[in-house]
């Protein structure tokens, strides 16, 4: 019956092959990433290490459920507990965060990466600078690769203060809200599912096997 031991080592078995598809899916990214000449993002070590680690704890659960070890069932409870009130907590900070501390973390992002990355980003996005064009009358900031995405983003026209590419912080600023509530959307959804692995792992541990010595310590 459904609620009874094997029910919840089942369900816990299937939640723990979840988790394992998900590691194998951010690790895929992060790979995909070093393989697209994009490792000077720091995000791509990132994800790889969470992906890593997901996959470890997932593997845990997965030994500690098929053999009942109690202690493998603890310590991955515990973890997992960790685990979900860290996601949980940053996947509120996502959803609550407004525009302006976007701007401002958005800021702190540019103004830490190099000026190769910045490079690539004002290619790709055809923007120039992240908020302001210049320091001084007539002085362009953030490099020559603005002259170049200012000829694209003229259509061949001739480069006018009219006539150029926009900040990047007003082509980026929709792109970066819906960053932040789909990450702040699927963490908190997966912080949900990881309570639920707790909540599985403690009922699960105090479930007698019925095929093991009735007298025997669980």
């Amino acid at each position: 019956m459904c609620g009874g031991f094997t029910c919840s080592k089942n369900a816990l078995i299937a939640l723990n092959i979840l988790y394992v598809v998900v590691a194998s899916i951010l690790i895929s990214v992060a790979v995909y990433g070093q393989a697209s000449s994009l490792t000077t993002l720091p995000i791509v070590g990132g994800i790889m290490a969470c992906g890593i680690l997901l996959i470890l704890i997932s593997l845990l659960g997965l030994a500690g459920a098929v053999k009942h070890h109690q202690v493998m069932l603890f310590f991955y409870m515990v973890i997992l507990f960790l685990l979900f009130l860290v996601q949980f907590s940053i996947a509120c900070a996502c959803l609550g965060v407004n525009s302006d501390q976007q701007e401002m973390l958005a800021q702190q992002g540019w103004n830490t990466v190099d000026l190769d990355m910045k490079a690539q980003v004002q290619e790709r996005f055809q923007c120039c600078s992240f908020k302001s064009r210049t320091i001084a009358p007539n002085t362009t900031v953030d490099y020559p690769t603005c002259d170049v995405v200012d000829k694209i983003c003229c259509n061949g026209w001739p480069v006018t203060d009219d006539c150029r590419c926009q900040p990047c912080m007003e082509k980026l600023k929709e792109t970066i809200d819906y960053a932040f509530k789909l990450c702040g959307g699927i963490g908190l959804f997966f912080s949900f599912t990881e309570f639920v692995g707790v909540w599985l792992t403690v009922r699960y541990r105090n479930q007698k096997d019925p095929r093991a010595n009735p007298s025997a310590f669980l």
